[in-house]
């Protein structure tokens, strides 16, 4: 039987984000559907084998999805078919799974994507996607020479 890990979301008018969190995962398989399917899967660390699937809320663009595999997580990118905000991340009405959670590091209000959010401008790189969620873990968190200050 298999697993499902944490996916955190957010969107933009032309995207939507998914950040899975699998520390250390192998054979990663992500797959984007026109008509607005994403599956995901992935083995874990110790073996165990971890998948969902997704009915998105509309069409995507599959040959403009992008992965960044980090060591944490794993980001993608979805481009939606047609530019707009949607009403949520799934077509159901029903409540989303309790794996499926807002990212709110990434999440941007309609009326505020035009100012200078972290991804909001042009991110047409999957590096740049990445370098963005790879450091905000530690945000926050005091380092070591941090605390021989105080």
């Amino acid at each position: 039987m298999s697993r499902h890990p944490e996916v955190l979301w957010a969107q933009r008018s032309d995207k939507v984000y998914l950040t899975i969190s699998l520390p250390d995962a192998k054979d990663i398989s992500v797959k984007c559907e026109p008509q607005g399917i994403f599956g995901f899967s992935a083995v874990g660390v110790q073996g165990e084998l971890y998948d969902f699937s997704l009915e998105l809320f509309g069409k995507i663009l599959p040959e403009k999805c992008k992965t960044k595999v980090g060591l944490r997580n794993i980001i993608c990118s979805v481009q939606k078919e047609e530019k707009g905000w949607w009403k949520r991340l799934l077509k159901s009405e029903e409540k989303p799974a309790p794996y499926i959670k807002v990212d709110w590091n990434k999440w941007c209000d309609e009326d505020d994507e035009g100012s200078n959010s972290d991804l909001a401008s042009n991110d047409d790189d999957a590096e740049h996607v990445g370098q963005n969620d790879e450091s905000s873990d530690d945000e926050g968190m005091l380092y070591l020479p941090d605390l021989e200050k105080l």
